[in-house]
C-alpha cells in the first residue's frame, strides 16, 4: 500500500510544479478550453477529457518504470534507489526555481519518441469531439518534459509497478488545477503562477521533500 505521505508529495510536486506545466502544455489547454463555439460547460468537458488521457499516459509510463524500479527496490538497492528519488526531487525543485536546468538534459530522452508521436498529435488539431481530446492528451502525455520525466524517476523508486502508476496518476492530479484553469481563465492564472515569488516558494517546498526523500538515517548507519 502506498503510504499516503508519497501519495500527497506526488499531488505537491504537479501542483508546485505547475509553473512548468503552464509554458509546456498551456497552449494545448486554452486552446481545448476556449473555443467560443461551444458552453462553458462543453468546454469543461473537453478539458477533462484531455488532462484524462494526460493522465493516464504518466500512469502508463510511471508502471512500466516502476516494473523495473521493483526488481532492484530492495536492501542496498533499495537505500540507493531511494536516495537517488531525492536527489531527483532536489533537482527537480531546483528546476522549477529556475536556479539550476540539468534535468532539461532528460527531455533529450523522449526526443526521438516524440518524433514519432508528435506529427500523429498534431493531425487531432482542432479538437472536435471528446474522443479527440482524450487521444490528444494521451499523446501529449508523451511529450519530452524534464519535470515529468524526474517524477517519473522518483515514483520508480516506489517499489511496485502499482505504486509507481499511482504516485504518478498523484502528480497529474496535483497539475490539474493549473491545466484546467489555464484553459478557463487562461491569463489570469498563468500571471499568478509564473510570478517569481511563487516559483520560488514552489521550488524550496520541493526541494524540503527531497531532503525528506533521502535515507539520511539508514546511510549514516551503513557507514559506520
Amino acid at each position: 500500500m502506498t503510504d499516503p505521505l508519497l501519495i500527497s508529495t506526488a499531488i505537491m510536486i504537479g501542483l508546485l510544479g505547475s509553473t512548468h506545466c503552464i509554458g509546456m502544455c498551456g497552449g494545448i489547454a486554452a486552446s481545448i478550453g476556449l473555443q467560443r463555439h461551444r458552453s462553458t460547460l462543453s468546454n469543461t468537458s473537453f478539458l477533462m477529457s484531455y488532462n484524462l488521457g494526460r493522465i493516464s499516459s504518466y500512469m502508463i509510463a510511471g508502471a512500466l518504470l516502476g516494473s523495473v524500479g521493483a526488481l532492484v527496490a530492495t536492501g542496498t538497492s533499495g537505500l540507493i534507489l531511494r536516495s537517488f528519488a531525492g536527489f531527483m526531487l532536489i533537482a527537480m525543485g531546483l528546476y522549477v526555481g529556475q536556479w539550476w536546468l540539468g534535468i532539461t538534459h532528460l527531455e533529450k530522452v523522449g526526443g526521438k519518441l516524440w518524433k514519432l508521436i508528435g506529427p500523429s498529435a498534431s493531425r487531432l488539431l482542432p479538437v472536435k469531439t471528446l474522443p479527440q481530446a482524450l487521444l490528444l492528451g494521451v499523446a501529449w502525455g508523451w511529450l519530452p518534459c524534464g519535470l515529468v520525466y524526474s517524477t517519473l524517476l522518483w515514483a520508480s523508486s516506489a517499489g511496485s509497478w502499482q505504486q509507481s502508476a499511482l504516485l504518478m496518476a498523484g502528480f497529474g492530479l496535483g497539475t490539474l488545477p493549473a491545466m484546467f484553469t489555464t484553459g478557463l481563465l487562461a491569463q489570469q492564472v498563468k500571471a499568478l503562477l509564473q510570478q517569481k515569488w511563487t516559483r520560488k516558494l514552489s521550488a524550496l517546498v520541493i526541494i524540503a521533500f527531497g531532503i525528506f526523500t533521502l535515507p539520511l538515517t539508514e546511510l549514516i548507519s551503513i557507514s559506520h
